[in-house]
């Protein structure tokens, strides 16, 4: 299932620095490609402890996105649907339905498959660095008919030993920025320093929420990996829900402690919250005896794989899908490039930023969103227009296109939703105006070297050329030579059409 892609490292840690180091061009790559360049992302990205199956679980996701996106693509091309209609349903499908999903069912595809895609294994030392991206955007139809990109992340492992807690903090505090669907892998149960490093970037969406309408951050779901108390909280999504709701229950005895404040803006900067308990997979999976372990279904024990066949769809299935956005606006590959950029630059220190530069950061890069769009949008409609396989245009149409394009790029970047105040974005505004200007000049010089006027010089030429065949036509006929008069006759009459059409666009 994972021939399609391959994971890229977008992110580094900065041995110098500490900091983060953006692979830009690597990055570039994915998000300007053709799947997701102008189409609506949903983020998913998989965070927690080191050397706790993060990459084992994200090859789960990938063969379940494919499954979805091969059968949508056959059903496109006439094959019958025999997934039973549950569009209407709100909210997430219970664990039964899930079960009995004829569109899910068959996901995991065979028991001896082995598990594919991002790097994984047993043992001890870590394997992911800094944060991979999928590859191959895989594209899927949400029951609205909106097709989205959906893009896989894999985080490096918190808390190992070549790691600061800073280092940890941003590599999540990234992820989660980015992300429209952040997992919060955790081992056995969820403890108070998962949460405390959570805490680590809230403020900067407590300050969000300060300034503007929207939750800064979308869905937030723990999943708890080798639960040990099913007795209290049974496995899957319900028992999840017991635990995290008493997991977040606010300490009434001291209603100012630090605990109680992070819980707070757990609650208020997420605009979903989810939890799934996981079983132990077995000793085959956790311990590579009998040699290496290579994600056979048929080598795990049947209640992890019962419980997998469950959760992954809960999270993926086109209808929970999450599409990403910033500041209240859909964010696509054109405008994920620019947040990289600009946070890839903030988080240049070992430390979390400041709440007031992470937001700053934010509206910088979401105006810059904005103005990629508008520029794109912009170039786009003048190569459909006046490109390079297009004929040469008049250069009175060619300026009436340029003007109603550029008034409908930059109405396209004043109703596009940012975070900043409105004189913040007048210079980006402003920058656009400047850049639009600059690419119709270019298209006007494209233009005037496809003017077979401009290749011959002056029309004088033309006049010239024009008087030189009509006298050889003349004289050839008098000879009778009636081939050659007839082929003069004829360029004499091409060449005086030229000059007449060219006259009449001055």
């Amino acid at each position: 299932m994972s021939e399609e892609g391959h994971p890229v490292q977008v992110v580094r840690l900065d041995k110098k620095s500490n900091g983060l180091e953006l692979n830009l061009q690597a990055l570039a790559e994915i998000c300007l490609n053709e799947k997701c360049r102008e189409r609506p992302l949903c983020i998913v990205s998989i965070a927690g402890d080191f050397r706790k199956g993060k990459s084992f679980m994200l090859n789960f996701f990938l063969r379940y996105l494919y499954h979805v996106s091969r059968k949508q693509q056959n059903l496109k091309a006439g094959e019958v649907d025999h997934e039973a209609s549950d569009d209407n349903k709100e909210n997430r499908p219970t664990e039964s339905s899930l079960n009995h999903d004829g569109f899910d069912k068959d996901w995991l595809g065979s028991p001896n498959e082995e598990l594919k895609g991002f790097s994984w294994r047993g043992g001890s030392k870590p394997e992911t660095t800094g944060i991979l991206v999928w590859s191959d955007p895989i594209v899927v139809t949400r029951p609205d008919g909106q097709e989205v990109a959906v893009l896989l992340m894999d985080t490096q492992g918190a808390f190992d030993s070549r790691q600061t807690i800073g280092q940890t903090a941003i590599i999540f505090a990234l992820s989660t920025l980015t992300s429209s669907l952040q997992i919060y892998n955790v081992m056995n149960n969820i403890q108070e320093d998962n949460l405390q490093i959570l805490d680590t970037f809230l403020a900067y969406g407590q300050l969000v929420l300060d300034k503007s309408s929207e939750k800064p951050f979308q869905e937030l779901c723990f999943l708890v990996r080798d639960w040990r108390s099913p007795m209290d909280h049974p496995y899957g999504y319900e028992g999840g829900a017991s635990l995290l709701k008493e997991k977040l229950k606010l300490d009434d005895e001291d209603p100012d402690s630090s605990d109680n404040k992070t819980r707070k803006r757990i609650e208020s900067c997420f605009e979903k919250k989810a939890c799934f308990l996981l079983p132990y997979p077995g000793e085959r999976v956790s311990v590579e005896e009998g040699g290496p372990f290579r994600g056979q279904i048929s080598e795990m024990k049947p209640n992890f794989v019962e419980h997998i066949r469950v959760f992954v769809p809960m999270v993926l299935s086109p209808k929970n899908l999450l599409v990403k956005k910033i500041g209240g606006e859909v964010v696509n590959g054109q405008s994920l490039l620019e947040y990289f950029r600009v946070y890839a630059e903030t988080f240049k220190g070992e430390k979390i930023p400041e709440a007031k530069n992470l937001y700053d950061a934010t509206a910088e890069a979401s105006n810059l969103a904005a103005v990629a769009n508008s520029k794109n949008f912009y170039l786009k409609s003048m190569k459909d227009i006046c490109g390079a396989n297009k004929p040469y245009l008049n250069p009175k149409v060619l300026e009436q296109k340029h003007n109603q394009l550029l008034r409908e790029s930059l109405n396209m970047f004043e109703n596009t939703k940012k975070l900043g105040e409105e004189d913040y974005s007048k210079s980006f505004s402003d920058n656009l105006m400047k850049d639009l200007t600059s690419s119709f000049d270019e298209f006007v010089e494209m233009n005037n070297s496809k003017n077979m006027f401009n290749m011959w010089g002056s029309p004088l030429i033309m006049l010239c050329f024009w008087f030189l065949a009509f006298t050889l036509s003349r004289i050839f006929e008098i000879i009778g030579i009636g081939p050659l008069a007839n082929l003069f006759y004829l360029q004499a009459t091409v060449c005086f059409i030229s000059i007449i059409a060219y006259l009449s666009m001055k």
